[in-house]
C-alpha cells in the first residue's frame, strides 16, 4: 500500500472524510440527530358493515317480557332458565337429611311444602289455590292502546299475566284469545292514561330467503336481548299441525324467545319466534317463526271476537305423488287426494268421493294437502267456495258450502277392518308381488303376503293390511283387480291406484302395472 509521510493512504482518507462531514456541520448549523419512534393506536380503513343499532332503538321499547302465573303446576317448565339436578339425582330422591334439602324446605325451595314455606308466610300459602310462576316468553306491542301478540303454548293455562318493558315499567295484562292450531295469543294491558310504542307486520310476500333479520326477545329470562341472522328457508312444516308454513331463521334464538319478534331492516315484523331445532336444548342456528301474513290475520280475528273461525271440508286427504299421478292420468303431481270424505261433512254433501283430486279452489291451483287445508280455513264459514276436481280422467266442479272447522277435531282415524280376514283361498296378483284372499264380509282383499323385493313392499303395503279398490272401483276377487288392470293398459297407464286400508286408518297407494 502506498505510505505518505509515514501514514497510509486508506488512515489519511479517513480522517479527511471525518474532517469534511464536521465542517459541513459547522457550516449549516444544523446538528445531525435521530427523532425518537411512538406506537400510533391501530386504525382500519376498510368498508364497514352497517350496524344493526338504528333497527334495534327504535324497536326495543316495542317489546316486552312475559310472566304467566297459574295454579296449575306444568309437568315441565319449558321457558324457565334453571332446572335442578344434583348429580344425576332429581331433588326428591336426595337424602331427607341431605344439606340441599333442608335449606330448601329453610327457605322455600323446590322441596317446601304447605307447612315448609319461607319463615314468616303463613301455613298453608303453597296450597292449591296460590298462582305460581309456570312459564315466561316474549311478545311485542302491535297498538299503542296496549294489544300484545304472544304464543298460546306461553300463556296456556295460565291464570295470570305480567308484562315487563324493556325500561323494567311492569303491567298487568289480560288474555284477549289464543288459538291453538296456529300457536297464537292475544293479550291487553288497559292504561288509558299511556301510549305504548308499538310495530307493525311486514309484508312477508317480498321476505326472501338471505334477508337480514334481527331477533329480540327474552332468553332464559334474561330481559331484552338482540340477536341477528338471516332467513334460511321458508315453508318449512314442523309437523305441528296442518297450517305449518313456518319461517326457518338461524339468529340466535333460545328459549324464552317465544312470542318474540323477528324483524326486517324497516324495523317490521316478518315473523313471530316459536320453535327450535335443538338436541342440545339450546340455540343450534335452525328455529322457527309464525309468518307475518298468517300471524296478522289470526291477530285481528283474536281481536275481533277472541276466537278463530275456519272454513271446513271435511275431507280426509293425502299428497299425489308422481306416481299417484301417473295412475290418474293427471300431468303434475300436485293437488290433494281424497282418501275419504267425512259423513254428514261439507264435502260429501257437495258430492266429492274417495280418489278424487282437489286442483283448485276458486280458480287457485291446490299444490297440496296443507295447501288445500290454509285455503280452506282462510274462509268464513258458511261461505261458498268452488271446488275443482279431477275424476275419472277429466276435470270437474262443485260448489261446497263450508262448515265450520269443530274447535277441536279428532286427529286419529279408526280402522274398519279390525276383524281377522274370513279364511278363504289365497290367490296370488304375481305382477304386483302380493298373495291375497276375500276380506271378512266379502270387502276387499286381505293381504297375506308380500314379495320383499317388490314394488308393493317399497311403497310399504304389508301383510294384515286390505285393498279395498284399484282405481277407484271397489274390488272384492283378484279377477276384479284384474280387470281394473287391464282397462288401466288399455288406457295407456302404467300405474293403478290402490286404497290400502289398515290400523292407522285409509290411504293410497300407486303401484306399477306394466311387469309380469
Amino acid at each position: 500500500m502506498l505510505q505518505i509521510k509515514g501514514h497510509s493512504f486508506r488512515s489519511i482518507l479517513k480522517s479527511s472524510t471525518a474532517a469534511g462531514l464536521a465542517a459541513v456541520t459547522l457550516l449549516t448549523a444544523a446538528p445531525f440527530a435521530v427523532a425518537p419512534a411512538f406506537a400510533a393506536p391501530v386504525e382500519v380503513n376498510a368498508p364497514q358493515v352497517p350496524s344493526f343499532g338504528d333497527v334495534v332503538q327504535a324497536v326495543l321499547p316495542a317489546v316486552v317480557s312475559v310472566r304467566v302465573q297459574s295454579n296449575v303446576q306444568p309437568a315441565s317448565n319449558d321457558e324457565s332458565n334453571f332446572s335442578f339436578n344434583f348429580g344425576g339425582r332429581g331433588f326428591d330422591e336426595l337424602p331427607d337429611d341431605h344439606p340441599l334439602k333442608r335449606f330448601f324446605r329453610e327457605f322455600g325451595g323446590p322441596g317446601a311444602g304447605p307447612e315448609e314455606g319461607r319463615p314468616g308466610r303463613p301455613h298453608g300459602d303453597h296450597g292449591p289455590g296460590r298462582l305460581r310462576p309456570t312459564a315466561q316468553g316474549s311478545g311485542f306491542f302491535i297498538s299503542e292502546d296496549g294489544y300484545i301478540v304472544t304464543n298460546n303454548h306461553v300463556v296456556d293455562d295460565g291464570a295470570a299475566f305480567t308484562v315487563v318493558l324493556n325500561d323494567g315499567k311492569e303491567y298487568d295484562a289480560k288474555l284477549v284469545g289464543k288459538d291453538s292450531r296456529t300457536d297464537l295469543a292475544l293479550l291487553k294491558v288497559d292504561e288509558p292514561k299511556v301510549k305504548f310504542t308499538y310495530v307493525q307486520f311486514a309484508d312477508d310476500s317480498k321476505v326472501r330467503v338471505g334477508d337480514w333479520v334481527v331477533a329480540v326477545g327474552n332468553p332464559f329470562g334474561l330481559g331484552g336481548t338482540v340477536t341477528a341472522g338471516i332467513i334460511s328457508a321458508r315453508g318449512r312444516n314442523i309437523g305441528s299441525g296442518p297450517y305449518d308454513d313456518y319461517l326457518q331463521i338461524d339468529a340466535a334464538v333460545n328459549r324464552g324467545n317465544s312470542g318474540g319478534p323477528g324483524f326486517n331492516l324497516n324495523g317490521e315484523v316478518v315473523g313471530i319466534n316459536t320453535a327450535i331445532f335443538s338436541p342440545s336444548g339450546g340455540n343450534v342456528g335452525i328455529a322457527f317463526a309464525i309468518p307475518a301474513s298468517v300471524a296478522k290475520d289470526v291477530i285481528e280475528k283474536l281481536k275481533d271476537t277472541g276466537t278463530v273461525s275456519r272454513g271446513w271440508l271435511g275431507v280426509q286427504i293425502q299428497p299425489v305423488t308422481k306416481d299417484i299421478a301417473d295412475s290418474l292420468g293427471l300431468a303434475e303431481d300436485s293437488g290433494a287426494l281424497v282418501v275419504a270424505p267425512q259423513a254428514g261433512s261439507p264435502g260429501e254433501k257437495a258430492g266429492i268421493k274417495q280418489g278424487d283430486v282437489v286442483t283448485a279452489v276458486n280458480g287457485d291451483p291446490v299444490k297440496d294437502p296443507r295447501d288445500l287445508a290454509r285455503r280452506i280455513a282462510a274462509y268464513a264459514p258458511d261461505t261458498t267456495v268452488d271446488v275443482t276436481l279431477w275424476r275419472d280422467g277429466k276435470a270437474t266442479e262443485v260448489k261446497v258450502k263450508l262448515g265450520e272447522l269443530p274447535a277441536e277435531q279428532a286427529a286419529s282415524a279408526e280402522s274398519e277392518n279390525d276383524a281377522a280376514p274370513a279364511p278363504g283361498a289365497e290367490q296370488e296378483l304375481a305382477s304386483l308381488g302380493l298373495s291375497v284372499r276375500p276380506a271378512d264380509g266379502g270387502k276387499g282383499l286381505a293381504i297375506v303376503d308380500i314379495d320383499p323385493d317388490s314394488d308393493a313392499a317399497d311403497k310399504g303395503l304389508k301383510a294384515g293390511e286390505t285393498i279395498t279398490s284399484v282405481n277407484n272401483q271397489e274390488v272384492s276377487s283378484v279377477a276384479d283387480v284384474q280387470k281394473v288392470i287391464d282397462q288401466a293398459k288399455k288406457d295407456g297407464r302404467t300405474r293403478a291406484l290402490f286404497q290400502v286400508e289398515s290400523e292407522a286408518g285409509s290411504r293410497f297407494v300407486a303401484l306399477p302395472i306394466n311387469q309380469g
